[in-house]
């Protein structure tokens, strides 16, 4: 395989899936095409609203088969598209398009540590598997999502928040080194002083720049304890303004220097009928009993259930999983739902006013307690005290969102992956983002690349 810098020579024709399955059936690349007895269900988003049919689905097993399969593409104008764990909200992992070439990385599973204790890991593993892999291992750790089944290759290369994010960073803050196959064909390996323009690209940005078959990822010691914690919090859908000064209260509280530091994870998850504020926290079942929690509960409601309880870093992972097993399948993964969603990134200089949250909260009331169709909203604290999440500089990576306070997932769903998607949804989500976004007009609300929108132009996109 060539390292050089050298160009792929432009397109000559117009593909067909023959055409583009001839050029790499020629090479020994292996690939399916629609006649291929499994090409359905490889070709299966984890969103079904959103089928794409690709021209062929490559099914490499080494980098030479990616290198050879991207010069292809070139030389037929077909667009590529790297899929890992294939859970993009919007199914770029199939192109978004139909006619992508798909490759398919689940031949690259490699989960293994160094002497420094630098995992490398294949651009194909899950980060349930990858967990397992680094804890059994070494015991070791790393920040990412809590759902076992989403791949590290779009997770990492676009940010990858956990509720140990703030103590640790995010995913990509991890990562030390890429093994990529650029847009030409060549292989390098992107580190800060290799390759250092590709390597922060790549953090970030990665789909524009590069496959990854290999990252190389910074990790810590797995904590010996953790404490999960959840509080439900009653009547939080009877007043509009009344629910705005409790969440107000939490703000403030997720700032509070005296109470929170890089420790402690929150989350908070509403759905019109259950409202509840939960997470993790590194550090003693004590301090948090005597400390957070009163500053926390003081002024919300009583709550209806509440917990703090102390658990392995294994166990913790499990909890978060949501009754998933850590491990997962590397082929045959058939775990999918029926959806449409936005995401909101609130900065920490133009975090929720009254006046907004009381609109949000209005628009639940009038339209989300009884709404025909489930969905939910999920926030996340990415900034506040001592964030490691914000402590990077914007010129760290490609990756732009360091001032974040509040990340929200606002998602909406069947509930049935076999029925027609209800006509509802999505403007329901959609006027569940309005009702943030238009009562805080002075305020610039960026979306999380992870939480992608489909329903953006690529003006939009990118203007977020």
């Amino acid at each position: 395989m060539t390292t050089s810098t050298s160009k792929t020579a432009p397109p000559t024709s117009t593909p067909t899936a023959a055409t583009l399955g001839q050029c790499l059936t020629q090479k020994n690349v292996p690939i399916r095409l629609a006649s291929s007895s499994d090409f359905s269900q490889l070709a299966q988003p984890y969103n079904l609203r959103l089928p794409y049919t690709p021209a062929v689905i490559v099914l490499p097993t080494t980098v030479q088969h990616i290198s050879d399969a991207v010069t292809c593409a070139a030389k037929y104008n077909v667009k590529v598209q790297p899929r890992g764990g294939g859970h993009s909200y919007a199914a770029f992992s199939l192109g978004g398009q139909d006619g992508a070439m798909v490759i398919d990385l689940q031949s690259f599973q490699e989960v293994s540590l160094d002497a420094n204790n630098v995992a490398k890991v294949g651009g194909g593993v899950r980060l349930g598997n990858l967990a397992q892999g680094i804890f059994d291992q070494k015991q070791r750790a790393l920040p990412h999502g809590t759902c076992p089944g989403v791949g590290v290759g779009g997770h990492a290369t676009h940010g990858g928040f956990g509720l140990s994010s703030r103590a640790w960073g995010l995913t990509l803050d991890t990562i030390v080194g890429l093994d990529v196959v650029l847009a030409n064909g060549n292989f390098v390996k992107a580190t800060s002083t290799a390759y250092p323009d590709i390597y922060y690209a790549l953090r970030g940005a990665a789909d524009s720049f590069g496959i990854v078959t290999s990252f190389y990822l910074q990790t810590q010691p797995a904590p010996a304890s953790v404490i999960q914690w959840s509080f439900s919090i009653p009547n939080m859908y009877k007043s509009a303004a009344t629910s705005a000064n409790y969440f107000l209260h939490i703000q403030a509280f997720a700032q509070n220097a005296s109470v929170v530091d890089r420790n402690l994870g929150i989350g908070i998850y509403m759905d019109g009928q259950g409202f509840s504020i939960s997470g993790t926290y590194f550090g003693s079942l004590a301090n948090f009993n005597n400390k957070i929690k009163p500053e926390l509960l003081r002024g919300l409601p009583t709550p209806t259930s509440q917990s703090a309880t102390s658990m392995t870093w294994i166990q913790s992972l499990t909890a978060l999983a949501n009754g998933q097993p850590l491990t997962q399948p590397t082929t045959g993964y058939n775990l999918h739902d029926d959806f449409f969603a936005k995401s909101i990134v609130v900065p920490t200089s133009g975090q929720f006013t009254a006046a907004t949250l009381t609109s949000y909260f209005d628009y639940v009331i009038k339209n989300g307690v009884n709404s025909a169709n489930p969905w939910y909203t999920i926030i996340n604290l990415y900034g506040g005290p001592d964030s490691q999440i914000n402590a990077k500089p914007s010129s760290f990576s490609a990756y732009s969102d360091r001032t974040a306070l509040w990340v929200l997932q606002l998602y909406g769903y069947t509930g049935n992956t076999g029925a027609p998607f209800p006509a509802g949804i999505i403007p329901f989500i959609t006027g569940l983002s309005n009702s943030i976004t238009s009562a805080q007009p002075q305020t610039v609300f960026p979306g999380y690349i992870n939480y992608v929108d489909p329903s953006l132009t690529p003006t939009q996109a990118h203007a977020a």
